[in-house]
């Protein structure tokens, strides 16, 4: 009984001084933190090898994409908004998917996607669900409001009532 008291006090002696004691969903909510912050705001595209598993799937309404075209795509983004930051506001973790609310804003100063450099600024929401496996996401399902962000840089007319 001695042994297992002891076994408890070291594992939680070790929670407390070096916090190495996470659950599944709360390491799985850092390995999203870390693709926002590292890949897709500080544009360290060599990060994704690490973050991102080698089979990884964009699961999008006309189609899937694999990690060199999402990549690529990230890129683009980043191209187009080189002070680009998307910030996760919301993370809801639950078994191996990651729900993250996030919010991007960043000054269209530069070309990628298709998109002319307008000088204007953006700031646009979205939702990403992320599947990860062995800290690794595996899939992605991602929504946001590509319009607004048109609107935002003159590219399309604003509705008027």
């Amino acid at each position: 009984m001695k042994s297992v008291v002891l076994m408890f006090a070291i594992g939680a002696a070790n929670v407390v001084l070096f916090g190495c004691a996470q659950s599944p969903a709360g390491h799985n909510k850092e390995i999203a933190r870390r693709v926002f912050s590292e890949v897709l705001s500080d544009g360290r595209f060599e990060r994704a090898a690490e973050l991102y598993s080698p089979g990884f799937l964009n699961h999008g309404i006309h189609g899937n994409v694999g990690l060199k075209d999402d990549q690529d795509a990230a890129r683009g983004w980043k191209q187009a908004f080189p002070d680009l930051v998307i910030t996760p506001e919301n993370l809801i973790a639950e078994g191996d998917l990651v729900t993250v609310y996030w919010i991007a804003r960043g000054t269209n100063t530069g070309t990628g996607n298709g998109l002319p450099a307008t000088g204007k600024s953006l700031e646009c929401t979205g939702i990403t669900i992320w599947r990860i496996v062995g800290g690794r996401v595996t899939d992605e399902w991602s929504a946001f409001d590509q319009l607004s962000i048109l609107q935002q840089l003159g590219l399309v007319p604003k509705e008027t009532p």
